[in-house]
């Protein structure tokens, strides 16, 4: 392939942002993509081979305009970014950053990160019930009880109910002191910190005083008819078969529920089915219910929670061959 140049204009409003901190974002462009950029001010000049010289500009344009719309680019923005353009996605890239879900308490704008993430937000909009599947860190549960929190505000329900089998994790936790509350709030304490910092720990305190938000045991379910309310079950590929189907069948009207879960991460006993597995496969024709399905690619962690995510992907996959 033919070597070429490419010049570009950053705004200098924007540099800051775009190029990132020691240009730590120019730099991670030249050592994936093997081109060399020379910066004069807000004047970029790149060079390299012609496909990838494109490529790089390509990236360098659409941070601009995430850096327009007030975006914090780092580091997993920009690969990201990169990835996508790489795949030819870029109408796709346009939904990334698009519409806020809701604000944290400190006026921060939840949004969608990657394709995945927008596309499940829009599942939860148009369904009653969502299942949103994936590894950890792609934000499945945040943006449900965001998803809630935003309904909540707005007086489309009365109620955000949230809940998760309470299983421990590959350890024995033993004889926990306290009342029942006590007992259980080490299993929800998840949920708990995503409403402190979505809501502020006072208003989120005083309504649960009122009764209007209910984070419980999956157990505390049975029973009941839970209309005119957000209902989130986190956890999900801990249910058994009985357990989910219990819980589906709680739902009353002007509800909406998402179910999140890491078929991944099951900590059932090796005889007992993941009722979250069973009911994707159960569900799958059911109209009203929606399926996303998020992937290493929508996770917005620490860079390298992506690397452990592929990692033990590749380790099962050998154990399964």
């Amino acid at each position: 392939m033919s070597i070429i140049e490419r010049k570009l204009e950053v705004p200098s409003c924007y540099i800051a942002g775009v190029f990132g901190q020691f240009d730590e974002h120019i730099i991670l462009l030249e050592k994936d993509l093997d081109v060399s950029f020379v910066i004069r001010d807000d004047k970029i000049k790149i060079t390299g081979e012609d496909e990838k010289v494109r490529l790089a500009a390509e990236i360098i344009k659409k941070l601009v305009e995430f850096a327009k719309k007030g975006e914090s680019i780092d580091t997993q923005m920009v690969n990201y970014t990169m990835d996508t353009l790489k795949k030819r996605q870029e109408k796709k890239l346009q939904d990334v950053n698009g519409d806020i879900v809701t604000l944290t308490h400190l006026g921060k704008p939840i949004k969608s990160k990657t394709i995945g993430q927008s596309e499940y937000i829009k599942n939860i909009k148009e369904n009653v019930i969502v299942f949103g599947v994936g590894p950890a860190g792609t934000g499945k549960t945040y943006l449900a009880m965001a998803m809630a929190v935003n309904a909540f505000r707005k007086n489309e329900i009365s109620k955000i109910i949230l809940t998760r089998p309470a299983i421990e994790a590959g350890e024995k936790l033993g004889f926990l002191p306290g009342d029942l509350q006590s007992k259980v709030d080490p299993y929800l304490r998840p949920l708990y910190d995503a409403l402190f910092e979505i809501m502020g720990s006072e208003n989120f305190e005083k309504n649960m005083e009122k009764g209007l938000i209910e984070v419980a045991p999956l157990a505390y379910m049975r029973g009941r008819t839970l209309s005119n309310a957000f209902i989130v079950l986190d956890e999900a590929q801990n249910t058994t078969t009985q357990q989910m189907k219990m819980f589906l069948t709680r739902i009353g009207f002007n509800s909406k529920v998402v179910i999140t879960g890491d078929l991944t991460q099951v900590d059932l006993p090796s005889e007992k089915c993941s009722g979250l597995k069973e009911a994707l496969r159960v569900l799958g024709d059911v109209k009203g219910i929606g399926f996303s399905y998020l992937d290493r690619n929508d996770v917005v962690r620490h860079p390298l929670v992506q690397k452990i995510v592929d990692a033990y992907d590749v380790f099962e996959n050998r154990k399964e061959h």
